[in-house]
């Protein structure tokens, strides 16, 4: 685990004492509770220890304080579990004792300590907050965004995000690059196997569940591994993202081909096929999907930047 875990997987400070939080407040420890309220001082607002916590607007989120972040991104935490450094023991005009809270020095703290020294390729943890028709947004720390295109999800071409994954989900993902803004963007395909490496947990002869992916004229791909599908013949009826079983005819590595026969059309609907990592750590360099005999190269190379080479 991360020293800076996403958002709901922080420790939580709800049972925490008084005399805890100000230990953690001197030690800069990153907690989480849920924000209550984002009341008429644009203020979100706590309950630790038997006494208001408080976040002020401009500590909600790195950027608030120069006028980057908008009213709405704050309100959404509300009923959310929300991260925090604990700044200290305050008192408000009325002399009644508060926890001023910020998350904004939290993420600031996450890019400079963690984020800003990740490299391409390399694997960390993350948790799916959203869904948008191009891709993922992922926490990556602290409630900090990254995007996981839809074309990075697995090597299977998919008509949504919603196919691979959940809001919700926690992922293993490599870092992709970085974009414009300096933002990670991230990559889940090149975690989940090569196509020899899927190939070899099946076998002729088999049976097993698959997911209807295309059709085409000629044929049905069918996957049957996130990063793996194979072609069965041309089948009346068969709908993308419908749960079929199959039979294994062949398969074939120098072609990359798997030879499937339609079994079964009658599945339950809401099969889907969690993420099998074949790795799980470390920096990527270089991954190739395709085997070696194979005329079509699937490959990434991860760049370092410049400054890095």
């Amino acid at each position: 685990m991360t020293e800076f875990p996403a958002e709901g997987l922080c420790r939580p400070a709800d049972a925490m004492s008084l005399y805890a939080l100000e230990a953690a407040a001197a030690t800069g420890q990153l907690l989480q509770s849920t924000a209550l309220a984002f009341d008429n001082e644009r203020r979100l607002r706590f309950e630790l220890a038997g006494m208001p916590g408080l976040m002020p607007f401009e500590e909600c989120a790195d950027g608030a304080a120069e006028g980057l972040v908008r009213d709405v991104a704050v309100l959404v935490r509300v009923g959310r579990p929300t991260c925090f450094v604990v700044e200290g023991l305050r008192r408000d005009g009325q002399d009644r004792p508060y926890l001023a809270l910020s998350r904004a020095r939290a993420q600031r703290r996450c890019r400079e300590e963690y984020l800003d020294r990740l490299e391409p390729g390399q694997v960390i943890p993350c948790t799916v907050t959203h869904l948008e028709p191009f891709g993922a947004f992922c926490d990556v720390g602290c409630g900090i965004s990254a995007l996981l295109p839809i074309d990075c999800l697995s090597v299977s071409r998919i008509g949504s995000p919603a196919d691979r994954v959940r809001v919700g989900q926690q992922l293993l993902c490599a870092v992709k690059n970085r974009d414009e803004q300096g933002r990670l963007v991230l990559t889940l395909r090149e975690l989940m196997g090569t196509w020899q490496e899927n190939a070899d947990c099946f076998h002729p002869g088999e049976t097993v569940v698959g997911i209807v992916r295309s059709v085409e004229d000629y044929g049905v791909f069918i996957e049957i591994a996130p990063n793996l599908a194979g072609l069965a013949e041309h089948c009346e009826g068969l709908q993308p993202g419908q749960a079929v079983s199959v039979y294994i005819k062949s398969i074939l590595p120098d072609k990359m081909k798997i030879k499937l026969v339609v079994v079964n059309r009658n599945l339950r609907s809401d099969i889907r096929f969690e993420p099998r990592y074949f790795v799980r750590e470390g920096i990527i360099r270089r991954w190739v999907y395709s085997t070696p005999g194979s005329r079509k190269q699937v490959e990434t190379v991860f760049r370092q930047p410049a400054a890095a080479l």
